[in-house]
């Protein structure tokens, strides 16, 4: 298979499989527990239906929107994900030129493999950084105070991964952060050389935006559970987010909001947008598809927050349906790293061109000419 051969986001995931060692592709690919509410994320999307107009005239249309303040190309966003040259050697230098090229906002992480300055140099396009507090506060304020003078658009509290999920494919496989060659993935990694020399030969593997503090993830190999485990604050609570905020001083999210009760006091505090997500089914199975929550969420919150709908997103047509839903936008980290692992940023890029195609031929026979007119009158639940 070859990267002509891919032309939607599960062909990228093929690829990526047969390019990975096995350890890899299942953590980018794996969930908690079951998997079940990581399979739901993307089902939910199959139980609401689009109601096309007709001779509508659209020649011309505008698939651009406003997004946390910033004018973007698509009411899609590029969310933040963890250790991506453990993917392909590019990492977020991929991402963040893909993302510039097709003018959508881009996250990074906390366990980012390049650093907030370096992101801030490579692209010009708006940036958010993701935020995972850590019990070490010294660490979360060089981290604030990075990304305020390196001019990030906004930060994204993740308020989610208070501890990790049971990963189960991570314990069988043994993937730590930085990877390591495991008994159970020799061979795997004996087979993909491609990926092998260039882990073993390019730069070292690092996560510098928190080396200043910590030596786990960079030179000290540990499982992403067991650094979530023993490094992240279970004791945060929104005191803690209003402090964050308040530090901060810009664009604030909230990423992991899922409940009503939690939405309004996203509100109540001043938050600018809040994230329906549920990490991508990493943390809680047996939680709720965001999609699924979308409804009740605008209903309680619509027009006095925006709501970004992150995760089991694959199509356009996911993208149409969160809008018509109430979202101001959606969002997915799977989407782009599949399309990162099997063929670096032209995987990327190539994987962003479908997904435009996509949301501009189902606008299109959508017969809508703008982004807004993306309404609920549009979509009926089975």
């Amino acid at each position: 298979m070859r990267l002509s051969d891919c032309h939607n986001i599960d062909d990228f995931r093929a690829l990526a499989k047969a390019r990975l060692p096995f350890p890899v592709f299942d953590y980018i690919d794996g969930a908690a527990d079951d998997e079940l509410t990581k399979a739901r994320n993307t089902m939910a999307y199959d139980m609401v239906d689009l109601v096309p107009d007709v001779l509508a005239g659209v020649e011309e249309i505008d698939t651009t929107c406003t997004i946390l303040g910033r004018k973007t190309a698509l009411p899609l966003m590029l969310s933040p994900t963890a250790v991506q040259r453990a993917f392909h050697w590019q990492g977020e230098t991929a991402v963040a030129k893909a993302g510039e090229k097709f003018g959508l906002w881009f996250g990074i992480s906390s366990l980012a493999t390049r650093s907030i300055e370096e992101i801030a140099e490579l692209t010009r396009g708006p940036k958010l950084f993701q935020l995972y507090v850590h019990k070490d506060k010294g660490l979360n304020t060089n981290m604030i105070e990075r990304c305020q003078a390196s001019g990030f658009d906004a930060l994204a509290l993740t308020v989610d991964t208070i501890v990790s999920g049971k990963r189960e494919r991570c314990l069988r496989s043994g993937f730590t952060t930085p990877p390591r060659f495991t008994p159970a993935g020799v061979w795997s990694y004996a087979t993909r050389p491609r990926w092998t020399l260039d882990y073993l030969f390019r730069e070292k593997f690092q996560l510098p935006n928190l080396n200043t503090h910590v030596s786990e993830g960079s030179s000290k190999a540990v499982s992403i559970a067991e650094y979530f485990n023993t490094m992240l604050d279970t004791s945060m609570n929104w005191d803690t987010a209003a402090e964050i905020k308040q530090q901060w001083g810009g664009t604030f999210v909230l990423k992991g909001v899922m409940s009503v009760a939690d939405a309004r006091r996203a509100v109540e505090m001043g938050a600018d947008a809040i994230m329906l997500s549920n990490h991508g089914g990493r943390q809680l199975d047996g939680s709720r598809a965001p999609f699924d929550q979308l409804p009740e969420i605008v209903d309680a919150v619509g027009g006095r927050i925006e709501i970004i709908c992150d995760g089991g997103v694959r199509r356009g047509t996911h993208v149409l349906k969160s809008l018509c839903a109430g979202a101001t936008a959606a969002s997915g980290g799977r989407l782009y790293l599949y399309a990162l692992a099997a063929a670096g940023k032209e995987g990327v890029e190539r994987a962003l061109m479908i997904l435009k195609d996509e949301i501009e031929r189902g606008m299109r026979l959508m017969g809508v000419h703008k982004v807004d007119e993306l309404t609920q009158d549009r979509i009926r639940t089975r």
